[in-house]
């Protein structure tokens, strides 16, 4: 491939939705450098903040999830990890979070499009996220999409995660964290992009707190180290240390368990903060954490559904 500068001063924009090792560099960095980019919410300019439940419906699917890139890195080859590292994250301000029919763990159990736009303030001492006029909920910047092109011939689907990363949607990564990626072609080959100001662990409704935002990492090669599938490393910032109300899911099948454990947590939060299934269901995706919590006590594990106490005070009436 043929080298490229590098801009200095500058950020890159440049996108693409889907991961091929065709596509041609936007850029070519050394082991250790830093790029910044602009990363753009993930309906790729489909939802605007005076959108509404309309816009979700006619969405183009093949626009979704941009992610910026690809940045060749000098020396990576397969067999090498790639090292990046999550240097700052700065959100725009306001962000979409939406039921879209068809995707979700409940989607059978909503198939409706429906919207909702939240307000960020991620000045010092903001107010966080305004996701219901009642409900603001506290920042927790994070990349959803981050990964390497596949070996395998292209184009594949930005959507599924891979072994060579792409829409992990990990909570984690965000500001200090470290993800570290297989390489499986010469350079690399890496983008970026789908960031949340807000999500909890399983994005349970699809969707997060999705924003534009200006997203700095650093990529360096760790030559022969490639793990068997993307490792994250967190900063303690990262974690989110609350007291909740769990609910469960208990059974043989995991994934049905995690329904359960959402349902039952959809419910309750509706019938206690006097809001409709589909807010509760969003406020879920943004502030609940999803958990396998046993896989030990065959036959039956447990998920649990873990909502911040402070969505639920007084929480059960006695």
């Amino acid at each position: 491939m043929a080298p490229l500068p590098t801009p200095r001063g500058g950020h890159f924009t440049a996108s693409h939705t889907v991961w091929d090792a065709a596509l041609d560099p936007v850029a070519v960095v050394r082991s250790g450098d830093e790029v910044e980019v602009v990363a753009q919410e993930a309906s790729g300019g489909g939802i605007r903040p005076d959108s509404t439940a309309a816009d979700i419906a006619v969405l183009d699917l093949r626009r979704i999830n941009p992610v910026v890139g690809p940045f060749a890195v000098e020396g990576a080859r397969p067999g090498d990890a790639l090292v990046v590292d999550v240097l700052s994250i700065d959100l725009e301000t306001w962000g979409w979070t939406a039921l879209i029919p068809g995707f979700g763990l409940l989607a059978d159990e909503f198939p409706e499009p429906y919207l909702r736009t939240s307000a960020v303030d991620s000045t010092p001492g903001g107010g966080g996220v305004q996701l219901l006029p009642d409900v603001v909920l506290p920042l927790s910047p994070m990349v959803g999409t981050l990964g390497v092109a596949p070996p395998e011939p292209g184009p594949h689907s930005v959507v599924p995660p891979r072994r060579w990363g792409g829409n992990m949607d990990i909570r984690d990564v965000g500001p200090g964290a470290r993800v570290v990626l297989p390489v499986g072609v010469e350079g690399a080959l890496f983008s970026l992009g789908d960031v949340h100001a807000a999500m909890g662990d399983g994005e349970v409704c699809g969707t997060g707190v999705e924003t534009t935002a200006l997203v700095r990492v650093r990529l360096t090669v760790a030559p022969g180290r490639a793990p068997a599938s993307p490792v994250v490393i967190t900063d303690q910032r990262s974690f989110r240390l609350e007291t909740s109300v769990a609910t469960t899911g208990i059974g043989p099948d995991l994934m049905e368990g995690a329904r359960d454990a959402v349902r039952q947590a959809v419910d309750l939060l509706s019938d206690e903060r006097g809001i409709s299934r589909e807010d509760a269901y969003l406020l879920l995706s943004l502030a609940a954490d999803l958990r396998v919590s046993e896989v030990v006590d065959a036959p039956n594990w447990v998920v649990t559904c873990h909502v911040p106490r402070r969505l639920l005070p007084g929480w059960p009436h006695v």
